[in-house]
């Protein structure tokens, strides 16, 4: 007993000091085996009974044995909602037009009344002005005031010809279904307005679908909070079962709230148990999910030793180490050594998921291997970028600003956007909120200079080099309103802006983009406007820095043990590599609302008590007026 009373209190510090991995798990085993050998001969000699040693094997399946969360309760809520509305556009130039009769422009006119609009069917008959189906979906967790992107799209049958250059009026989003040809609606869960983004043109034959749909980015504001839950599963529940799961995961996760530390889980009854979200896991839900269910629910100090054992030995494992890093994260503190131990491997898969783990329970050593996975294993990037931007650390933010140079597109953006994540306010990533509602940002760049904007998320231009500029001949369009135009000779270049009922503005300025980005929005030029404009610079070969558009590290690439450089994508064959079947953090997802609409459902969800599910929505509008 005091061989384990020392074990527990040191942490087999003095036993692993020095040793190599092997040696520290024949050293761990050896060690527990002699503590449950004399455990054994306590119990033996209180009992009367007699109990041998155990072999190492023994002692790991009695680790092994442990019960988890994710024995004991499935997810609930882990799915997006999705909300829609009937809303209005603005500013087109006569590109609109006035909705026939349908239940949509009774509750678009109904709405418009509700907000003042004395005359609405004058105002619809405007080709400046159209109907539009509103829809976006809320992420699991999502809190009140936080942002999200919103889709539109004009009616089936509408005569609108495109929504380039409008503004969306402010629309208030709600659960929707049509039921025997009426609008049935829940309560309002967003707010949703701001200047539409429009795909430019092609030429094609698709251009008249391209330009009636649109989307606004991070033009959604939440006006409740979602929490996260777990239900106990019917055939292990037990009046108890609720307060065993929300006590063993309270002592692994603390908050403060109102100035109190308590714990992110709430039992509610004896089956359903309300999550809060750690800040640490705000950008990767569905990670914090896996966490909490591989907590164990009750576990003895001799079956959580026994358990270390088992776990080192698979994390040392390509093949098991994803699993025995996310356990050993669960664990907490006492999982941290046997996680260091895998950073010191050499296998990279190894050392990948050893690191993720160690990020989340922010150990600075964390931040070296994700930095080598980001910048040399495209199957790991997106994990590893979004485990530094979890962290705490400044070795986390140094590998992250030194990954700003990486000829990697989607390494440079994806640094800029952890290190964005990590602390907004950081004066390298801070940029400037211009006045027409978009985020802009000008890096010092030691690579070659790139531009990148975004189609989600938020809207954003960011800048890798302050001194990129346009070249000459060219004439471009921000907008219905502003035009950029060169001079056939010299640097200069003119901004005009023409709008009905005022006078026209004209700039002279230098062929500078970021002085051109900053007069057109002193003109009024939204972010639509600067995308459109960059757009065309670049298809004119006018700009000659990389213009990248969402250029974000993706999920779902296998990982080739023979040569990792392949793993650029998906397509890659299984049977030649692993691939790393983790979720997309919400850091970097680009999923639209119709995406959400038809991804498959979180494991757990659709295993959900009957008694606390939600009853089976009816399609909704959207939906139904697109035919689908």
């Amino acid at each position: 007993m005091a061989v384990l009373r020392r074990l527990d209190a040191e942490g087999l510090d003095g036993v692993r000091a020095g040793m190599k991995p092997h040696h520290a798990l024949s050293v761990y085993g050896w060690v527990l085996t002699l503590g449950l050998t004399a455990l054994g001969g306590a119990l033996g000699c209180a009992g009367g009974g007699e109990l041998r040693s155990q072999s190492p094997e023994e002692i790991e399946a009695a680790g092994a044995s442990t019960k988890l969360v994710a024995d004991v309760a499935v997810p609930f809520q882990m799915n997006p909602i999705t909300i829609e509305s009937i809303g209005l556009v603005g500013g087109l130039e006569r590109t609109g037009d006035d909705p026939g009769p349908s239940p949509q422009r009774v509750h678009l006119v109904d709405e418009m009344r509700t907000r003042g609009i004395s005359d609405p069917s004058s105002l619809l008959a405007s080709q400046n002005f159209s109907m539009v189906y509103v829809r976006a979906f809320l992420r699991p967790g999502i809190q009140k005031g936080d942002r999200f992107d919103v889709e539109l799209r004009v009616p089936q049958g509408s005569e609108t010809t495109s929504l380039r250059g409008g503004v969306l009026l402010e629309s208030r989003m709600k659960e929707l279904a049509v039921l025997q040809g009426e609008i049935r609606e829940g309560d309002v869960k967003g707010i949703a307005k701001g200047p539409l983004l429009v795909d430019p043109p092609t030429g094609g034959d698709d251009d008249r679908l391209t330009q009636t749909q649109a989307r606004i980015l991070g033009g959604g504001i939440a006006t409740f909070s979602r929490p996260l839950a777990l239900v106990v599963k019917p055939d292990v529940k037990t009046p108890r079962s609720s307060s065993d799961v929300s006590g063993a995961i309270n002592k692994r996760f603390n908050i403060f709230a109102g100035g109190e530390k308590v714990g992110v889980a709430k039992p509610i009854n004896d089956e359903y148990i309300e999550i809060v979200v750690h800040p640490r896991y705000k950008d990767n839900i569905d990670r914090y999910m896996r966490v909490l269910r591989a907590i164990a629910v009750k576990e003895s100090a001799t079956g959580k030793l026994a358990r270390l054992v088992l776990l080192e030995r698979q994390l040392l494992d390509p093949v098991t180490s994803a699993a025995a890093a996310l356990r050993l994260e669960a664990i907490g503190r006492d999982g941290v050594k046997p996680l260091l131990q895998g950073i010191a491997s050499d296998d990279a898969e190894v050392r990948f998921y050893a690191a993720e783990a160690l990020a989340y329970l922010d150990e600075g050593a964390a931040a070296g291997p994700l930095a080598e996975s980001a910048r040399n294993q495209p199957a790991f990037r997106v994990f590893a970028l979004a485990a530094l931007s979890a962290m705490d650390d400044v070795a986390a933010y140094d590998a992250l600003q030194e990954l700003l140079n990486s000829p990697s597109a989607e390494t440079r953006y994806g640094a800029f956007r952890s290190l964005w994540a990590m602390n907004p306010n950081d004066s390298l990533v801070r940029g400037e909120q211009m006045e027409t509602g978009f985020s802009y940002h000008v890096l010092p760049s030691a690579d070659a200079p790139m531009i990148h904007v975004t189609r989600s998320f938020r809207p954003e231009v960011v800048l890798f080099g302050a001194d990129q500029r346009l070249e000459a001949p060219f004439a471009l369009d921000a907008g219905n309103r502003i035009m950029v135009n060169s001079h056939s000779t010299g640097d200069d270049v003119v901004i005009s802006r023409f709008a009905p009922g005022q006078p026209d503005q004209k700039r002279v300025v230098s062929n500078r983009v970021d002085e051109i980005i900053r007069t057109v929005v002193e003109l009024g030029g939204s972010y639509p406007d600067i995308v459109q404009m960059l757009q065309q610079a670049k298809k004119a070969h006018a700009l000659a820095s990389r213009f990248e558009i969402d250029a974000l590290p993706e999920a779902g690439r296998v990982y080739r043990r023979d040569d990792p450089q392949l793993a650029e994508g998906p397509t890659v064959s299984p049977d030649s590599g692993s691939k790393i079947d983790s979720p997309l953090p919400d850091l970097f997802s680009r999923k639209t609302a119709r995406a959400a609409e038809s991804s498959t459902p979180v494991e757990g969800d659709e295993t959900t008590p009957e008694e606390v599910k939600k009853p089976g929505r009816v399609r909704s509008f959207f939906a139904r007026m697109r035919g689908n």
